[in-house]
């Protein structure tokens, strides 16, 4: 199948149809209180019935939309999790990022889905579900906050940088990016840990935060974001960290290469060939 702007507008208009129907879902599960339904990889690492109920309704929705589209989701179970097709369109979806500020009550979490087309992403959402603001974009397209255009900030010295970070639910790997984060902080402004990787990297397509990085994160954290990040003028790169996992990591394009430079010095990246 070949990309059209037809295509991306039509992906695009299901993806944000489909993430306001979960986004209502959500916001109905925090009206009623939230729990704990499970966890994932360990004790603090958790799931709500809200994540499941949005995943439920966002792969239903998509696929009466699109059946011969595939899914993959965060919260699916077995084959439900990655579940193939035949279009060459893949949903990427994550039900609710930021699922732990949702159990607090902080307002920074989002439904997000991205439309892949033969592996690029091709379209995506981020909707934060506690203020309602919408980030989306298409592939060779603007970012858009509420349709309106947005650019990532001009490119400050390091020293001036403030930047988002999330970290492992893992002690071991919290550990190793701990000692990292103790040797970059001296060498930027500051540090924030906002605790949604999907928004994080909407803060660097807006101009609110001036990088990102977190090892660990998986492609639907990253995919709707990353798109949006990069329509606004930002670098996306998915690295090999130190941890042994795929680090993220996202500035604008004109300062990418000092912020990689700082970020590898601190010991956040996998040494070549380990």
């Amino acid at each position: 199948m070949t990309l059209t702007t037809e295509l991306a507008e039509e992906l695009l208009d299901l993806a944000v149809r489909t993430a306001r129907s979960a986004a209502r879902l959500v916001e109905s599960g925090a009206a009623r209180g939230v729990e704990v339904a499970d966890t994932k990889s360990s004790a603090v690492d958790v799931v709500t019935e809200s994540d499941r109920s949005s995943e439920r309704l966002i792969r239903r929705t998509l696929l009466d939309a699109r059946p011969g589209d595939a899914v993959l989701g965060e919260e699916g179970q077995g084959e439900q999790s990655d579940r193939p097709g035949t279009s060459g369109v893949r949903w990427i979806v994550d039900p609710i990022d930021g699922t732990v500020n949702f159990l607090y009550g902080i307002p920074q979490y989002a439904v997000s889905i991205a439309a892949e087309l033969d592996g690029e992403v091709v379209a995506g959402v981020v909707l934060n579900v506690a203020t309602g603001t919408e980030y989306t974009a298409t592939l060779g397209g603007p970012a858009l906050r509420d349709g309106l255009p947005i650019r990532v900030r001009a490119v400050v010295p390091l020293a001036e940088r403030l930047i988002g970070t999330g970290f492992s639910y893992e002690a071991h790997q919290r550990e190793v990016q701990a000692a990292s984060l103790l040797r970059l902080l001296p060498r930027i402004r500051d540090i924030r840990r906002l605790g949604s990787c999907a928004l994080d990297l909407c803060g660097v397509a807006q101009g609110s935060l001036d990088g990102y990085l977190e090892e660990g994160v998986n492609v639907w954290d990253h995919a709707a974001g990353g798109l949006v990040a990069r329509s606004a003028g930002a670098r996306v790169e998915t690295l090999p960290g130190v941890g042994g996992r795929p680090i993220v990591v996202a500035a604008p394009a004109g300062g990418f290469e000092e912020f990689l430079t700082a970020i590898t010095q601190a010991g956040y990246l996998a040494a070549p060939g380990a």
